[in-house]
């Protein structure tokens, strides 16, 4: 796990290259676009880039992570993933075949060109997709991998006089076109963003209005640079940089002359403001925070009902809103029970508690020495063990894991269709034991927000069901960002109660049109090629699977034992071990678990298995030993079964050979045949018999080995040569 801190503390450690001194290196998005001219020069075997749905736009001249990127590992293998759904757009297809090849489609407009535009030749992208993509859905394996439910929950809430007031006063501020509040060229991005925070809570409108504020005393003093403003602003609260990276244009944003500042009229912007701000501060709870309680003492109550533990993850879209929350919870009733999670971690509270787990788990592997990575860790730790409720900014809806949570609160909802979807799958995943519920909060004084519960929810449905939209609605639709600004479109021109419904109702009869059976074919035939020979594999190993499991870990568990004797101490009955001398550099001593469907591991131990390095070594040693020529006598007297392979073969003796089959095809395989069938020898007519009950020789084949009778032995008394 490298980052900037790790990296240099190696280089000061006198490591000249820290990413050659792994074989495996984990870094993060933004590390590697730093980084960019170094990790070109490595020679890397696979790059394996996780969440890549980041990186559609990388097309784009101003999508910069995605162009270092493609610069630090253009020539290399590489392996992108996700579980995000492409939207119905085909240049996000195009954005990241670029990552892969930039050479693949050729340039973005023949790409437009030859698929985009009307009479496209979806047959020939589909051949060409195929190539090089894989996408499997859940209703494909939902007959071998179970999924819990969804259930929503709405808990409605009416706001007071004075919050409807400074909402009604901001909302008219955001519409008059000729303030000097924001840059001219990023209003409309700050219209959505300040929208969303009007909504989100008073604590995070009240660092709005105090951010431009200050912007505009600075013009008043003609000092203002509104170079990063936006990217500031955005970064203060934690909010999504995707928003700015996807608006910002190809070829950058419109530059306008400004017109001359009215002094007078700026400063009285500035008393405007200011006077809001003293109506918002006035706002000491939000009614909206009073039903969180009621949502929370509804949720508990459920899961307790199920046998569901008391845990619960609550998502903002705002930093401020999560100060408040974490106050607001502390004080009526959720003291010490209560851990927030945001893009930053650093906090007193979050302080004491990654103090607290680099103490118990110091000398383990669990400290990656990356404090960034192990504050999270640390956080997600100390929700499972002590605290009941996690609240989360967006920081926390991708790369984290709750499936021991099944309650998700939407204290904010999202615009974006897709965001909630990555919400709700941190515990709505594999390995969930229960159904999820989902809480959403419905403002009944405000029209434009019904709409959008009612729109996300009955025509995206994200809160519902098996599935959520991740298989359905949400790879049919614009993309997320362009969604918002949809919405936002509406809150921003309709004032009357007839102008958001019309509005709305315009809005939902073009997604109907998207979201349609037409598109949902057209869709399949492009993306969807499940391989059925993947549905057969599933289909013969759902029932033989946990057998066979106990059966590779019994045989690997007795083969440790063997090769570890003189290295570690068994306990068997826990099959876990501790390595008191370890046989490689890089695989530390201390305890071992045997990792075993349904049995967590303890904190202090590893987990062992097949692909451990430590395993890798007993395997490899183990198939390297020296097996001379010895006596084996049978008894099955002793025998608790029947061995019908056996049965036959009483009284006989003779020789066996086990020998190693070699495939060279893409890759080689080697293999050790352990079926030995019934061997017929005739001394009249030899006969060469294959010993496999069935071998499947893969395609490109080149080298076989094929296990014979060899003629001119005695009768009974074959023997096995390759």
């Amino acid at each position: 796990m490298i980052d900037a801190r790790a990296w240099r503390a190696q280089r000061k450690a006198g490591i000249v290259e820290p990413f050659e001194q792994e074989v495996i290196s984990i870094v993060s998005y933004n590390f590697a676009a730093s980084m960019a001219e170094k990790l070109r020069l490595i020679p890397w075997d696979l790059v394996v880039i996780d969440e890549a749905h980041r990186l559609r736009n990388a097309h784009r001249e101003s999508h910069r992570t995605g162009h270092a990127i493609k610069s630090a590992f253009g020539s290399q293998k590489k392996l992108l993933l996700t579980a995000t759904p492409l939207q119905n757009s085909l240049l996000e297809l195009y954005g990241l075949s670029t990552i892969i090849d930039e050479q693949l489609f050729g340039d973005v407009k023949s790409f437009r060109r030859q698929y985009m535009h009307d009479g496209g030749d979806i047959a020939a992208l589909k051949d060409r997709v195929q190539e090089f993509t894989k996408r499997t859905l859940r209703r494909h394996v939902n007959e071998y991998i179970r999924y819990t439910e969804r259930r929503a929950v709405t808990i409605p809430f009416t706001p007071s006089a004075d919050e409807m007031r400074l909402y009604h006063l901001i909302s008219a501020y955001m519409q008059r076109l000729d303030t000097y509040g924001v840059p001219k060229q990023q209003s409309h991005l700050i219209t959505i963003v300040a929208r969303k925070l009007l909504a989100s809570s008073t604590s995070a409108i009240i660092r709005t209005l105090e951010t431009i504020i200050a912007r505009l005393k600075k013009l008043e003093k003609e000092e203002q640079d509104d170079a990063n403003w936006l990217e500031d602003f955005i970064a203060n609260d934690d909010l999504e940089e995707e928003w700015y990276e996807e608006t910002t244009r190809e070829e950058g944003e419109d530059e306008t002359e400004s017109d001359p500042i009215d002094l007078e009229k700026l400063q009285a912007e500035i008393i405007e403001l200011e006077q809001y701000t003293k109506l918002a501060r006035r706002i000491k709870v939000d009614s909206k925070s009073e039903a969180l309680l009621i949502a929370l003492e509804q949720g508990f109550e459920s899961m307790a009902k199920v046998g569901a533990e008391r845990k619960a993850v609550i998502f903002t879209e705002s930093r401020r809103t999560q100060d408040y929350l974490l106050q607001f919870l502390e004080s009526h009733g959720y003291l010490g029970k209560t851990v927030t999670f945001s893009g930053r971690n650093t906090t007193a509270g979050i302080n004491a508690i990654y103090q607290r787990w680099l103490f118990e788990h110091q000398g383990t592997a669990k400290v990656t020495g990356s404090p960034d990575v192990d504050r999270r860790s640390a956080i997600i730790d100390y929700f499972r063990t002590d605290a009941e409720i996690l609240i989360a900014t967006e920081a926390a809806a991708e790369g984290v894991n709750l499936q021991f949570c099944s309650l998700v609160i939407n204290y904010d909802l999202p615009w974006n269709p897709q965001r909630i979807e990555q919400r709700i799958g941190r515990c709505h995943r594999y390995g969930q034991k229960h159904d999820v519920v989902v809480i959403n909060f419905l403002n009944k004084k405000n029209e434009a927000d019904k709409r959008v519960l009612e729109l996300l929810g009955d025509k995206f449905h994200l809160f519902d069901g098996l599935f959520g939209a991740s298989d359905e609605v949400l790879g049919r639709v614009e993309s997320g960002v362009d969604f918002e600004k949809r919405i936002a479109a509406i809150y921003q021109s309709c004032r009357t109660e007839t102008e958001i419904q019309e509005a709305f109702d315009t809005l939902q009869k073009e997604l109907e049109a998207s979201i349609s059976q037409r598109m949902d074919e057209t869709r399949a035939k492009l993306l969807e090629h499940f391989d059925e020979q993947i549905h057969e594999l599933l289909k013969v190993q759902h029932e033989k699977a946990e057998q066979q499991l106990d059966r590779m870990q019994r045989m690997f568990w007795q083969l440790t034992q063997h090769q570890l004797r003189e290295k570690a101490s068994f306990n068997s009955d826990v099959l876990s071990f501790t390595l008191h001398q370890s046989p490689l550099g890089k695989v530390p001593t201390g305890e071992y678990a045997l990792i075993q469907k349904g049995k967590e591991k303890q904190e202090h131990q590893y987990l062992y298995r097949l692909s451990h390095p430590l395993g890798e070594h007993v395997l490899d040693e183990a198939r390297r030993l020296i097996t001379p020529v010895v006596q084996i006598d049978f008894d099955l007297s002793g025998h608790a079964t029947k061995i019908s392979a056996l049965a036959n073969a009483k009284h006989t003796q003779g020789w066996l050979e086990l020998s190693q089959l070699s495939l060279q095809s893409f890759a080689s395989e080697e293999y050790l045949p352990n079926i030995l069938k019934k061997a017929v020898y005739d001394q009249t007519d030899p006969k060469i018999i294959p010993l496999f009950e069935e071998l499947r020789v893969p395609e490109g084949t080149s080298r076989l080995l094929i296990m014979q009778i060899h003629p001119g032995m005695p009768p009974k008394h074959a023997y096995l040569a390759c």
